[in-house]
């Protein structure tokens, strides 16, 4: 990655977030740059790493091995079509973090000819405990594979996929997924304010109870099913809890939850690329 110059075309939540996680992994300001059309949001980006901002795609586009498209789904194509002839001149390596845009679309709208690398995050990237998923055209080569991956990584951990509709499994599985997470957490402290505790011990217990399951699975050899069998009890109140959740069959809910969203995953990228 040394003297590898990056610039981010859009530098909201997610786009700062990179940022920011280049810069703490030692990465150097001054080889990376931001487009945003906010002024403030320049300025904030400017104040926090002090890597130059500009309000001009074009102009920042100039000399970078690397272009990260954070730019909201809705503005892709209003974004590549100008800069087109640009990258035909510069080539660099586009990696895309815009949900629902396919790499075809990406493609047809920047060049052809590019090399670009479509990746689908998720928010915890915003402190650094993500996770997030890339799949690359055939243009792109291993040198770029890596730059692409150094860049993802700096918030978390990277998977590739070969086969781009898996991005949509991807998306249904780690990119919703928090809000399932917090949903529960949510229902679990009502639970708890309801059995009497206050809401900030209830709250409080069931971030801690989920910090200290994920920890567990994450550190151990064995798999969430072995870790549930290794907590439940016969006779006890894991017990009785577990059997209230399979009776209302909550692993049918779930799986039913997350192929809606890998559903609508699909539908989007049909309503982003133009197709009819």
């Amino acid at each position: 990655m040394e003297n590898i110059r990056i610039t981010f075309i859009g530098c909201g939540n997610m786009g700062c977030s990179l940022i920011g996680g280049l810069i703490n992994n030692g990465y150097p300001a001054n080889c990376i740059s931001g487009v945003d059309i906010d002024d403030t949001q320049r300025l904030l980006i400017n104040n926090l790493y002090g890597i130059e901002m500009l309000d001009n795609s074009a102009d920042a586009i100039h000399g970078a091995h690397v272009v990260v498209l954070a730019v909201k789904p809705q503005k892709m194509k209003d974004t590549l079509l100008p800069l087109r002839e640009i990258f035909s001149h510069e080539k660099p390596l586009l990696v895309s973090i815009a949900a629902g845009i396919r790499l075809g679309d990406l493609a047809r709208w920047a060049g052809e000819k590019l090399a670009i690398i479509r990746a689908m995050p998720n928010t915890p990237a915003l402190i650094g405990t993500g996770a997030a998923a890339l799949c690359a055209n055939d243009n792109v080569n291993d040198v770029q594979r890596d730059i692409a991956e150094s860049i993802m990584r700096s918030t978390g951990i990277v998977i590739w996929v070969m086969d781009e509709t898996l991005i949509d499994a991807v998306t249904a599985l780690s990119g919703s997924g928090p809000a399932y997470y917090f949903y529960i957490m949510e229902i679990m402290e009502k639970a708890g304010i309801q059995l009497g505790l206050s809401k900030e011990q209830a709250r409080i217990l069931t971030l801690q109870t989920a910090l200290g399951a994920a920890k567990m699975a994450l550190e151990s050899e064995h798999d969430p099913e072995d870790l549930r069998k290794q907590v439940t009890s016969p006779g006890g109140t894991t017990e009785r809890a577990l059997k209230v959740l399979q009776e209302g069959r909550l692993d049918e809910l779930i799986n039913k939850a997350i192929h809606a969203a890998f559903q609508r995953s699909q539908e989007l990228a049909r309503i982003l690329g133009g197709d009819k």
